[in-house]
């Protein structure tokens, strides 16, 4: 039977070649058939008399491809599963006994004194650099309703162990006492063109009243930073400018209530003496004791928490 149908398509020289048989096929699918490119005189061109129709895949090559492509994926993503931005990597057996042991100590002890906190602290200390004494309050307060939030500032008696880098908005006279009295960065309209080009390498922006106005636009650009003067937090100087830049360069705290209704700072270093510590955790409470709203109802504080930078949270009663 095979033999018969070769004869007949040698005995018959108009047969049609296979580039039209399969254009045949797609029309009678009810798919139009692609036309051969021409060139400019109207000429069909060499490469497109030359094609003919793709050969079928083989069965199961087109399921084979897909396969074969995604295994190497997978085993890309598997190893770069403890290594993905936001993910921390897996802790050693000896620090995941460490931690787990120094929890449960502190399980076992409950609130404790500052005292006896901060000594805990510093022979859990595993870090090689010097980390910063942290202390947490959790408030009773209703962040929802704008009397009863809290916030402010507080001078630490010993300071908080690090340079502050002060920028004072101030014209006239005000720029030379404020360099004087330690500002790293005093001025007016200069200072604002910088900071319009991006330009935020302060750690606290304190500014006169006279020159509030200028500075509201610089809202969008220090407002999400933290960094806008603003008379709550007590960066808007109304007194004397010189005694406002030595409490900020020497440790002049702020603080206010998170979405949580809690209260977090920093109120010092590990290489600090456990009685400037001491005396710089108890000011801060202090004074979040004194801004207590009129209109919060009982307990306002409810724990206080003493922690480092690496290390766990150690409940206290002050």
């Amino acid at each position: 039977m095979a033999k018969k149908q070769s004869a007949d398509a040698a005995d018959n020289p108009k047969t049609e070649p296979a580039a039209a048989a399969a254009a045949k096929g797609k029309e009678k699918e009810g798919k139009p058939a692609k036309e051969p490119k021409k060139d400019g005189k109207g000429k069909t061109s060499p490469a497109a008399e030359g094609a003919g129709p793709a050969p079928a895949p083989a069965e199961g090559g087109a399921a084979a491809a897909p396969t074969a492509a995604a295994a190497p994926a997978q085993s890309e993503s598997a190893k770069r599963k403890g290594k993905r931005p936001g993910i921390t990597p897996r802790r050693g057996k000896k620090l995941r006994n460490h931690v787990k042991n120094q929890y449960q100590k502190l399980d076992k002890e409950g609130p404790t004194n500052v005292k006896r906190a901060i000594g805990v602290l510093k022979q859990m200390k595993r870090a090689k650099f010097d980390e910063t004494i942290e202390v947490h309050m959790s408030l009773g307060v209703d962040t929802t309703q704008s009397d009863q939030l809290v916030r402010g500032t507080v001078s630490l008696p010993h300071g908080i162990g690090k340079a502050v880098r002060v920028l004072v908005f101030c014209q006239g006279d005000n720029v030379t006492k404020a360099k004087e009295a330690g500002a790293d960065y005093a001025g007016s309209d200069d200072l604002i063109k910088q900071i319009q080009g991006g330009w935020t390498d302060f750690d606290v922006a304190l500014a006169t009243q006279d020159m509030m106005g200028p500075v509201a636009r610089l809202g969008k650009i220090l407002g999400p930073r933290g960094l806008m003067p603003t008379p709550k937090a007590g960066t808007v100087i109304t007194g004397d400018i010189a005694t406002a830049v030595r409490e900020f360069k020497a440790g002049k705290v702020e603080y206010r209530t998170d979405k949580g209704g809690n209260v977090h700072a920093g109120v010092g270093k590990m290489s600090f003496d456990e009685d400037k510590l001491i005396a710089n955790v108890a000011a801060f409470v202090d004074q979040v004791r004194a801004v207590k709203p009129a209109s919060v109802k009982g307990n306002y504080i409810k724990s206080i928490t003493l922690s480092a930078t690496m290390s766990p949270g150690i409940p206290i009663t002050v």
